[in-house]
């Protein structure tokens, strides 16, 4: 009787935890299937007694002072990321490396031949309907649900003979913790972390905050979101990034979270119910900035491909929406650890003035 009451508990638990997540990747309690691990530090919520940084304010200033006037916006047309979802029978490629001009090695202040795959990135999975980004940094993401594994590039290409290649390359953990190791990724102080594999420029992976299609549709994120601005800080980068492209001396630290006033009431706000939904996301989990762009954009999974998907009438890029919540209603969160490394580019040089147009 004994070993049949553990046989009996056994066949329970392994049924639970098959049942955890369905097949239309929800969860039991019909919430959509968030990236990495419950424990990572994309899925945690802003702690009710979280600190501002002393800098807060500065910072805030720094992002009121945006030249194009925007607030704080969503890009979901373009410079954000396409993703497709594989399996087992999905045709796979060896997607081949971008070797470097002469004048990209000036541009990227850089002797090496070609930017880099992460280990084990190659053969990737890709479909044939799969295109990237139609922006210049052409980001693209395929995520293995079944098998627990994602991939993603910067500057992925078809070419004319229908083989593929890109600029980065990460294969790693779907349900893991979503961070990479500085250490691990062995970048040189003074180049690009794109040399080593990451398709962001803080050394995330792309698909890190995303704003996922099915989650605005179901009514909550529950994780943090991906945001980037023109004021991210020289050589100096937090947990969880491990790198930075950032250029302003005093900026904010590519890693650090910004976060929506929890006690904002956004009835003040014309928003949609998406946007509702982005706004409480910001205001629970804040946003991590992971990269430089001209302007202070938010990301949102890029459906130019999806027929039976779209963001109108759900999300706004900069035409109202979030991009109408003034900055002043955020806050950056206390930055611990900084590492002072990265890019040696900074705006002295003048090379990211007509940079990162994203």
């Amino acid at each position: 009787m004994r070993q049949l009451t553990i046989l009996t508990l056994a066949v329970t638990l392994i049924f639970t935890a098959c049942q955890s997540k369905t097949k239309d990747n929800t969860t039991e309690n019909n919430a959509p299937q968030r990236f990495f691990s419950d424990e990572s530090f994309w899925n945690q919520p802003v702690a009710a007694n979280a600190e501002s940084d002393p800098r807060s304010d500065k910072w805030i200033a720094m992002l009121e002072k945006e030249p194009t006037g925007n607030n704080i916006g969503i890009n979901t047309t373009k410079w954000t990321i396409p993703v497709f979802e594989v399996d087992s029978t999905t045709p796979v490629y060896d997607v081949k490396l971008h070797y470097l001009s002469p004048e990209e090695k000036e541009n990227w202040n850089s002797k090496r031949e070609h930017f880099g795959h992460g280990p084990g990135f190659s053969p990737v999975p890709i479909p044939d309907n799969a295109k990237p980004d139609p922006q210049n940094d052409a980001h693209i993401a395929f995520i293995d649900r079944e098998r627990g594994l994602a991939w993603d590039s910067w500057g992925m290409r078809k070419r004319p003979d229908g083989t593929w290649e890109s600029n980065t390359g990460m294969k790693y953990d779907l349900y893991g913790s979503g961070v990479f190791n500085t250490g691990a990724l062995d970048v040189v102080n003074g180049e690009s972390v794109h040399f080593h594999g990451p398709g962001r420029a803080a050394g995330v992976p792309v698909i890190a905050g995303l704003i996922m299609y099915n989650e605005v549709n179901t009514g909550e994120i529950r994780h943090k979101l991906a945001m980037a601005c023109r004021y991210s800080a020289f050589q100096e980068f937090v947990y969880p990034a491990a790198w930075t492209d950032g250029y302003t001396q005093g900026g904010i630290p590519e890693g650090a979270v910004v976060q929506l006033d929890p006690k904002l009431d956004l009835s003040r706000f014309d928003l949609t119910n998406g946007e509702k939904v982005v706004a409480k996301a910001l205001q629970h989990y804040g946003a991590v900035i992971v990269d430089v762009a001209q302007g202070s954009p938010l990301y949102a999974e890029n459906l130019n491909y999806d027929s039976t998907r779209t963001w109108n009438g759900i999300l706004r890029e900069w035409d109202g929406g979030i991009n109408s919540i003034p900055v002043k209603y955020y806050r950056v969160l206390k930055v611990e650890n900084a590492v002072h490394k990265g890019d040696a580019r900074s705006r002295s040089n003048g090379y990211w003035d007509n940079d990162k147009s994203e």
